[in-house]
Order: C-alpha cells, then structure tokens, then sequence
C-alpha cells in the first residue's frame, strides 16, 4: 500500500497533458525563447514567457515573430489538448496586434472555441506582466497522420 501523501503517476487526460507539456518542452525552437507550458485541462493551456531585449524589433519593442509563436503555441496545444492520439498542425492563423511588449513577463493563455473531429479551431490572447492585453489571435488546427505516441518527446512526466 502506498502511503497517503505518495503521488501516483498520472493516467488517462492527465497523463496526455503532462506529456504535451513535455513535447513542447523537448521542441528546439523552444531553446531559443525562456518559456515555459501548462496545462491545467483539456482545452486550455498557459505559456509564461520572458520579453527580453534580443527579441526586439528597430523600434525597441518586440518583433511580431515573439507574438505570432507564442499566439499558435497556446492556441495549439488548447486544441491538441482534446487530441490524444494525432499531432495537430496549424493550417491558418489570424493575428491581431494590440500592445508593443516592452522587457518583462508575458503570458500566453489558450483556449479550444469548436471542432472534435478533423478540425479545431482555438484562440489566444497575450497579456503583460501588467495585465494589459497585447495580442489575440485566432488559430485552425487540422488533425495531422502524426501519431503522438511517436514523437520523442511525447513522454509522461517523470
């Protein structure tokens, strides 16, 4: 018998989660940006993130490249969140600026708006460490031949 305050290891949704999570961990293109995922359920996820300096445009602020890969990401894994078996791949993604992001935190926050099949769409908002919004956008999210069971880093937490 397992004492009460030994945690066991999470299965079913829970498990497909904290796999996603690390998935998006293990991505590469997530070295280049000090990043990190949740997600508390299915059909939503959290990305906090740092603006930092090196991602800044001519004019002192961050470039569009930081506001579009972090809008997908959260919209994507919103949506991949309801998918346990195929890898989603983004097939349109609609942007709005509404903030420059000067240095400091920002967080991402994704939700699942409709689709259970073949297509998903989800949306996604940046807030600042201020709690002022600095983009949303809109994703659709096609089912891929992806099986995730075979991406390397789609693994369970350890």
């Amino acid at each position: 018998m397992l004492p009460d305050d030994a945690a066991s290891p999470p299965t079913g949704q829970e498990a497909h989660l904290r796999a996603l999570e690390a998935l998006y961990e293990s991505a590469p293109v997530n070295g280049l940006f000090a990043s990190a995922l949740s997600l508390p359920e299915a059909g939503q996820s959290v990305i906090e993130f740092d603006v930092v300096p090196d991602m800044f445009h001519a004019a002192g602020a961050a470039h569009g490249t930081v506001y579009f890969k972090m809008l997908d990401d959260a919209a994507f894994y919103a949506a991949n969140g309801l998918v346990s078996d195929r890898f989603l791949l983004t097939t349109a993604f609609n942007l709005h600026f509404t903030k420059p992001m000067k240095t400091g935190q920002a967080r991402a926050e994704g939700r699942w708006v409709s689709g259970r099949r073949r297509v998903f769409v989800a949306e996604a908002r940046i807030v600042d460490s201020t709690g002022e919004e600095c983009a949303r956008g809109t994703g659709t999210f096609l089912r891929s031949h992806i099986a995730l069971s075979g991406l390397p880093g789609y693994r369970a937490a350890e």
